[in-house]
């Protein structure tokens, strides 16, 4: 395909260049030059939104416009699904990202597996790995004979070519950072190939009705790769976590137009892949040590799903002259200013202490709910006295020294009671109105001072 006529666009002011400067002329912003394709006026008959060349879209008043009764569909991975927001929806472009080597192709090739199965033709598309090498992991995940078709592609147009000859029911491209366009000469993996090819997808997707699912790299820190107007394009946004060290893997939602955000699926790596876990509670929970000190157990919510998680902490004498603050799965700067209400509130003498707090199992906490168990766990580990047995908590705590009420209360003691926790210390806003059987205590407290109480014997 002869490539058309492209110009340099500055991302900063929105100048024109017909070159590449280090420099923008107009703003003087450097680095900002970006290579794009020039796209046909509007008046001479260039491509719709979705539609084909010529096709104008008219606005329609919002009472005559028709809700579609669209069923979602499945995936044939419950955790999956769940993330999704009940299912896959047709027509939408889903963005997959996370560390190199954490799952992500071993997770869509199951799924896409699956979908074969029982949706249709599934077209796999890698611009990284071979057939051969895709192969081989299937063999190893135990993939059974299904109309799932290999296509180890980096070119946009070649990949598009392969969607009209195959017309599959689920597209997956792995990854965005390798599709590139003859469209543009910049290399595959710079700003104006992923956006180009984010794009493309985006239309073809739209205008088929066609599921998508992008797998995209991570930076140093954490952040997805290319430019951010990637994340705004497509309808979900997911972020692959879990540490190598732990076998369980965590997808999160972080963008769903349709579904809810912060719902995450809960993974375990095997020999033959990932398995979905159904009851995440008892996975971090499983290993935990009864009655020791600097332990409590914290009803967490995450999306819709409660999960009870352990917090540890451990306060020991500072050799050095300046205390050391430690936090894994939690916000460090959140721990030094619950420290604080400790001391001056609670009448605990941390300054001179190293503090070190853990997440056990990896997973990371940022709901304000989980101060309580902070709090707890540093107060028990400080006394070197246990919380009581059979103990839960939730609560946030102000600069005040309050214990605030957390919202779905009733969902959390739900959990709690399931799991066989007798006694649950929340705020007392919530004590009244989370009412769930009788096999679970409610204990309200107001302040710190009366939950350090109602916890540490």
């Amino acid at each position: 395909m002869k490539p058309g006529r492209t110009v340099f666009a500055c991302q900063a002011c929105g100048a024109q260049a017909s070159k590449w400067h280090g420099r923008c002329p107009e703003c003087g912003t450097w680095h900002s030059l970006v290579e794009e394709p020039v796209r046909p006026a509007p008046g001479d008959g260039g491509a719709g939104r979705y539609g084909p060349p010529g096709e104008a879209a008219a606005a329609r008043p919002y009472d005559e416009i028709e809700m579609p009764d669209v069923a979602r569909l499945a995936s044939g991975i419950d955790e999956l699904d769940r993330v999704l927001g009940g299912g896959i929806v047709p027509g939408s472009v889903v963005l997959l990202g996370g560390e190199p080597g954490i799952g992500k192709s071993t997770l869509l090739l199951q799924a896409a597996a699956s979908a074969a199965r029982t949706l249709g033709p599934v077209l796999y598309a890698s611009g990284e790995e071979s057939e051969h090498q895709v192969k081989i992991r299937g063999e190893r995940l135990g993939v059974r004979a299904a109309p799932l078709y290999l296509l180890a592609e980096t070119c946009l147009e070649r990949i598009l070519e392969a969607v009209d000859r195959v017309q599959p029911a689920v597209l997956i491209v792995d990854s965005i950072q390798t599709v590139f366009s003859g469209k543009l000469q910049s290399a595959p993996g710079s700003i104006g190939q992923v956006r180009e090819a984010a794009a493309q997808l985006l239309f073809t997707a739209k205008g088929r009705a066609l599921p998508t699912f992008l797998v995209g790299h991570v930076t140093k820190d954490g952040s997805l790769a290319g430019p951010k107007v990637l994340e705004h394009v497509v309808d979900t946004v997911l972020y692959f976590e879990g540490e190598r060290h732990h076998a369980h893997r965590i997808v999160r939602a972080v963008k769903n137009r349709f579904g809810p955000v912060s719902e995450l699926g809960v993974f375990e790596m095997t020999g033959t892949g990932l398995r979905a876990v159904p009851s995440p509670s008892q996975l971090f929970l499983s290993e935990r040590a009864a009655n020791v000190p600097g332990s409590v157990v914290l009803c967490s919510i995450e999306g819709s799903r409660p999960i009870l998680v352990e917090v540890q902490a451990l306060v020991s004498s500072g050799a050095y002259g300046t205390s050391r603050r430690t936090a894994s799965g939690l916000d460090p700067n959140r721990l030094a200013l619950l420290l604080a209400v400790l001391e001056k509130r609670a009448g605990l003498h941390l300054a001179g202490e190293d503090v070190f707090l853990n997440i056990a199992g990896g997973l990371i906490v940022n709901e304000p709910a989980a101060d309580l168990g902070v709090v707890a766990a540093v107060a028990s580990s400080l006394r070197n006295r246990a919380v009581r047995p059979g103990t839960a908590v939730f609560g946030e705590v102000g600069l005040a020294g309050e214990v605030r009420a957390t919202p779905q209360a009733a969902l959390r003691v739900k959990e709690a009671a399931q799991l066989g926790f007798t006694r649950c210390v929340m705020p007392a806003g919530n004590s009244a109105s989370s009412a769930d059987g009788e096999s679970c205590r409610h204990v309200g407290v107001g302040t710190v001072e009366e939950a350090l109480e109602a916890l540490i014997e």
